[in-house]
């Protein structure tokens, strides 16, 4: 897909404003869907079921089939919504948002308008220079999700040139929690970042509440970001995008920064921007149009017939409080105290997302400094090769057994890196990767001696070197001893029994 013309992005926040909004929608994992006791295959971890199996007449839309509201929906979305600082509504209803597609089978979604269960809330974020920024919530409300679409034949798996196209309703009915902000301005040039931070806060929240798995990846958590461009002294808002279903916080902060260089060389090109769904190309980095946005009047909204208003009582919001966990920044602050890092050690497992790794991996026995080395080194720099979220490639129980068996002498950190491999690939724990490649350090000091004294005739100078002060000189017998054992010997024993032959 070719790039349209793009102003440079400096120049473009010279000239515009930019004015930012997300929608985030989280997939609870409740055992049974929204409004059927179909089971949820978000809770269940079947992503990739068989097509059309977790479905009940309700999911269909079958003359006579009824909804039934899910109760932990509702108690989990009173959570989030108190997580979020929110008011919650003594009373909510349901309302039918009445648009065609093939994925909602019965040309309605269920889901909530002017009377959402959530409202008027905010979000506290830290940009990685320093800056916080709070996001406003808007509301956060209750809906069902649709069904996935597969279109087969043609070149881009999208509907256009596709030959036919297959509806699987496994996902119509999964409960959502959409989150919507408010306008966000005063961003400016840290716009994409705001987006990445906020997105990340969201999953923090759900992840603590323990209400969803949140994987953008998996599509348990997806964010739609607008976008607009106001002119610098103007009042005029300008005309908004929506960046639909952008599934990593990466592509998050990657679209956003699009956007806002795309719309700046529209508008000052003399051209407008046309208010529109998007699709983000991860392999591309562009949008691309999608379907012209409508406004909430195009999907005439009616309450929903078939449900009562949802009406907790206050004791249930109190229970609720009186439930929610730590909040994440307060998480934080205690896990850098408890750790010991600096802000710029703690900065970097906060950017790199994987701070649920890492105290994992310290709960699991890791020292918290071995845990952030191997999570944001060598095990991101294995999951940026691939292309992948790095919590996928190993469990933080496994990174603390490799850890633990570094601490204990069995294995040296050029090793640990190939059983690290062998984990991933398969192959099993680490220690039993260790066992079934043979990669114990050889700890014998027989052995590494025979080493050395081989390594000493070879370089017979060395000894006299040493023993003159040129303690540096110990380093080529080290690495012709390293080399020989396979990389399995202990580098600092090897040094220490090379300093004793020399009788230092």
């Amino acid at each position: 897909m070719a790039k349209p013309a793009l102003m440079d992005y400096d120049k473009a926040l010279e000239l515009f404003e930019p004015v930012l909004g997300f929608e985030v929608h989280v997939e609870l994992n409740t055992q049974t869907k929204m409004f059927s006791d179909a089971p949820n295959p978000a809770a269940l971890g079947n992503v990739h079921a068989e097509p059309n199996t977790y479905i009940t007449p309700v999911d269909l839309g079958l003359p006579g089939s009824l909804p039934v509201v899910n109760e932990q929906a509702v108690k989990y979305s009173i959570s989030l919504g108190l997580a979020l600082g929110c008011e919650i509504a003594p009373t909510s209803r349901f309302a039918r948002k009445n648009y065609f597609y093939p994925d909602l089978a019965k040309n309605y979604q269920i889901s909530q308008y002017d009377e959402p269960i959530a409202f008027d809330g905010s979000v506290d974020i830290e940009l990685p220079n320093g800056r916080q920024i709070t996001v406003p919530i808007e509301r956060a409300h209750m809906e069902e999700d649709a069904g996935k679409l597969t279109h087969v034949g043609g070149a881009t798996g999208r509907i256009q040139g596709a030959e036919y196209s297959l509806v699987d309703y496994n996902r119509a009915g999964v409960p959502l929690v959409e989150i919507v902000t408010k306008m966000i301005e005063g961003a400016e040039a840290d716009a994409p970042e705001v987006g990445k931070a906020y997105v990340a806060a969201i999953r923090d929240i759900v992840v603590a509440l323990g209400i969803s798995e949140a994987k953008m990846e998996r599509g348990n958590l997806r964010c739609d970001a607008n976008i607009s461009l106001r002119r610098r002294g103007s009042d005029t808002l300008g005309t908004r995008t929506e960046t639909k279903n952008v599934n990593s916080l990466r592509s998050v902060e990657r679209a956003i920064r699009y956007e806002i260089q795309r719309q700046a060389a529209i508008l000052e090109a003399g051209g407008t921007i046309t208010q529109e769904t998007r699709h983000w190309h991860e392999d591309t980095g562009v949008t691309s149009a999608g379907r012209p946005k409508s406004d909430a009047d195009d999907y005439r909204y009616f309450p929903e017939p078939d449900l009562l208003p949802v009406e907790p009582s206050a004791e249930l919001i109190a229970e609720l409080r009186a439930a929610l966990p730590e909040a994440p920044a307060l998480r934080r602050k205690r896990l850098q105290a408890a750790w010991g890092f600096t802000d710029l050690e703690f900065q970097d497992v906060v950017n790199s997302g994987l701070l649920v790794e890492v105290e994992e991996t310290v709960a699991a026995g890791a020292s918290p400094a071995a845990a952030r080395k191997w999570w944001t080194g060598e095990i991101a720099r294995l999951a940026n090769a691939a292309s992948v979220d790095p919590s996928t490639l190993v469990s933080p129980k496994h990174v603390a057994e490799l850890a633990l068996l570094i601490d204990m002498g069995s294995l040296t950190d050029r090793l640990a890196r190939q059983v690290l491999e062998g984990v991933i690939a398969g192959e099993g724990t680490p220690a039993e990767v260790v066992q079934s490649r043979g990669l114990t350090v050889v700890s014998d000091d027989s052995a590494l001696i025979a080493a050395i004294d081989e390594a000493l005739a070879a370089q017979p100078d060395v000894l006299e070197k040493i023993r003159e002060g040129k303690v540096q000189a110990a380093g080529a017998v080290i690495g012709a001893v390293m080399k020989a054992m396979q990389g399995k010997a202990d580098a600092a024993r090897v040094r220490e029994l090379v300093l004793e032959r020399a009788g230092q």
